[in-house]
């Protein structure tokens, strides 16, 4: 698998909403801080969108989509001159996991879904993408994204057998669709996993570093494959992605393996053999500098959570 694959394998949805919306007249909303990213499309009708952190207000038409990665407050208005009203106390519950909002009429309407994911490697993806990203109804992106939470509203709504998997799946498509949006609007002048991804070089080194984890890579090796001198690839990588190329290596390989001390029965010594390590004694010292914890406690620590 490529890179962003990978990463998206080891998240795990936990647990999910819906809301509909449907608004008329003059009015502003504000909507309080929650865990979990939100992804939400304009059905019908044009608004007005302010979150918190985001120094510019952003306009809102028909047929545009948006994703907040990190719960952060945020408001929207009929116009910005609009006093804000709490939603809380104008959302209606139509089930456990269905919240709706009416209010004025339906001259706009939206629909959202919200997620909370799960797993290791949701920092590390989450933590790269900006509080807000954007994707405007003539992005190709956009069809795709309206479509897929439609389907989510749906699935919530008629309680088929399956929707559980449906919707986790739904979640994945969606921000799959997000994040290649987000990836096509990045420059060379970022940090992060992401502007790893967007770099033409690095992302030769990062997909073969992902192909092959248990492999004895060096950085010469790499820097080959980025068809870059050693030198000159060692430092790109370290500015570009955040991390140099053998401390990268070593933190995919902890994710990977704290995903199946979590989600398999594998032995320690069978996770470490598998990720190139020559010892169980070595895959832990390296588990412990990553992690924080040995391979046996975060077992224990997990299995006591579940």
């Amino acid at each position: 698998m490529d890179p962003l694959s990978d990463v998206l394998s080891l998240l795990r949805v936990r647990n999910y909403h819906s809301a509909t919306l449907s608004l008329g007249g003059d009015w502003a909303f504000t909507f309080p801080e929650r865990e979990g990213i939100k992804f939400t499309a304009v059905v019908k009708g044009s608004c007005w969108l302010q979150v918190e952190g985001e120094q510019q207000p952003q306009r809102l038409q028909q047929g545009d989509c948006f994703l907040m990665t990190r719960g952060m407050p945020f408001s929207l208005y009929s116009d910005m001159s609009q006093p804000v009203m709490d939603s809380d106390g104008h959302f209606q519950t139509l089930a456990a996991d269905e919240l709706a909002l009416h209010y004025g009429g339906d001259d706009i309407q939206l629909v959202g879904g919200r997620f909370d994911f799960s797993g290791v490697p949701t920092q590390l993806l989450l933590s790269s993408l900006p509080s807000l990203v954007h994707v405007h109804a003539n992005d190709p992106q956009a069809s795709l994204l309206r479509w897929a939470l439609e389907r989510f509203t749906s699935e919530l709504q008629q309680k088929r057998p399956g929707r559980s998997l449906m919707n986790e799946h739904l979640a994945h498509l969606m921000l799959v669709e997000v994040l290649r949006t987000h990836l096509a609007t990045l420059d060379s002048t970022g940090i992060g996993w992401f502007y790893g991804l967007a770099d033409r070089n690095l992302s030769v080194a990062l997909s073969a570093i992902h192909a092959d984890p248990a492999h004895r890579w060096s950085v010469q090796e790499l820097a080959q494959l980025a068809t870059m001198s050693r030198s000159a690839f060692a430092l790109r990588f370290k500015q570009v992605v955040g991390a140099a190329p053998m401390e990268y290596l070593t933190h995919w390989r902890m994710l990977l393996a704290s995903d199946r001390l979590k989600n398999s029965d594998d032995a320690v010594s069978t996770i470490a053999f598998s990720l190139g390590y020559e010892s169980e004694s070595a895959f832990s010292t390296a588990f412990k500098r990553v992690m924080s914890q040995s391979p046996r406690h975060y077992v224990r620590e997990h299995t006591a959570q579940a």
